[in-house]
């Protein structure tokens, strides 16, 4: 029987490991109500994204604000009668605000990796654990449509790169900025035309980051040499730094050929997650790995829609 896809219990969580001992450890916690050691997640509240589901359950069970890494695979089962279909992700700590113990979660506690398929009470859990590990570091390149703009047919403006976004380009703009930020984005690279200035502009505001133009993201740019912006994508591949690209509809066919042809991409990886249709305020996640000889690898995608989109 197909169960609606309202019925399916939608979570999020993390696999928060940290190397200071020399080896990787992995932080578990007691559910006092069902006696088990697991993985900090839980539900999505309405409305909410499950990005911003897996940082805030991190930071409610645990005290440990993180950044996201790598997307881990979707695990999904039965809980209570109901399919539940938890989202994860490689996670490091940012900040630790403390944790107090609570009715949900009695004891948090820092485990070697290793012992994982020991103590955790969930083989899915100790499997994702194995998984999580054996990932490198890596650095996000998230490239992101503008959100949604005015229409040209109703702008009045002589320039169309002047095009501002729309009431709804701003909701969107906004439900971005903690989206983007749980990747720990160091950089923000645009295209200078005012659609993609503003959409980046509260992300820029809320990290005190700087906008950088790129011309060869522009539409205008693009028209007249796909070239040029290639070796722009290029560029932003081999840079290390987690940053946003914001860029046009027209432009994202080559943007994303670009990634694809610059990077080692894993097999893993599938082919469809290049793909450039995207809605306004959609964005990419490209998961880079970087070896000594500093060229990129992709390990993993995952593509999401804006909150209000979902």
């Amino acid at each position: 029987m197909t169960v609606p896809a309202n019925e399916v219990v939608l979570a999020a969580g993390v696999v928060l490991l940290r190397h200071e001992t020399g080896y990787p450890e992995v932080l578990i916690v007691h559910r006092p109500h069902r006696s088990d050691w697991s993985l900090p997640k839980g539900k999505l509240e309405p409305g909410e994204h499950v990005i911003a589901a897996a940082v805030r359950e991190c930071d409610e069970e645990t005290g440990h604000q993180v950044v996201l890494g790598a997307r881990l695979p979707t695990q999904e089962y039965q809980a209570l009668n109901l399919p539940k279909r938890v989202d994860y992700w490689v996670a490091r700590t940012d900040q630790d605000e403390g944790f107090i113990p609570h009715e949900e979660i009695d004891e948090i506690r820092w485990i070697p990796a290793s012992t994982a398929h020991g103590i955790l009470t969930y083989a899915h859990d100790a499997a994702l654990v194995d998984h999580a590990v054996l990932l490198p570091p890596t650095s996000p390149l998230i490239v992101l449509r503008h959100t949604q703009a005015v229409k040209r047919s109703d702008y009045s403006g002589k320039v169309d790169a002047e095009r501002p976004i729309s009431g709804r380009g701003r909701s969107q703009a906004r439900a971005l900025v903690p989206l983007l930020e749980a990747f720990g984005v160091e950089e923000i690279v645009s295209s200078p035309s005012t659609r993609c200035h503003q959409s980046v502009r509260k992300l820029a505001k809320s990290l005190s980051l700087p906008i950088q133009h790129a011309d060869a993201l522009s539409e205008e740019s693009h028209d007249r040499d796909a070239d040029r912006t290639a070796k722009q994508v290029r560029r932003l591949v081999r840079n290390p730094a987690p940053m946003v690209v914001c860029t046009h509809r027209p432009v994202l066919p080559t943007v994303m050929s670009t990634i694809r042809d610059t990077a080692d991409i894993d097999d893993a990886v599938a082919a469809e997650l290049f793909e450039p249709k995207m809605p306004p305020g959609g964005f990419v996640v490209f998961h880079r790995a970087f070896g000594p000889d500093r060229n990129p690898r992709i390990v993993a995608v995952e593509r999401h829609l804006t909150t209000i989109d979902e």
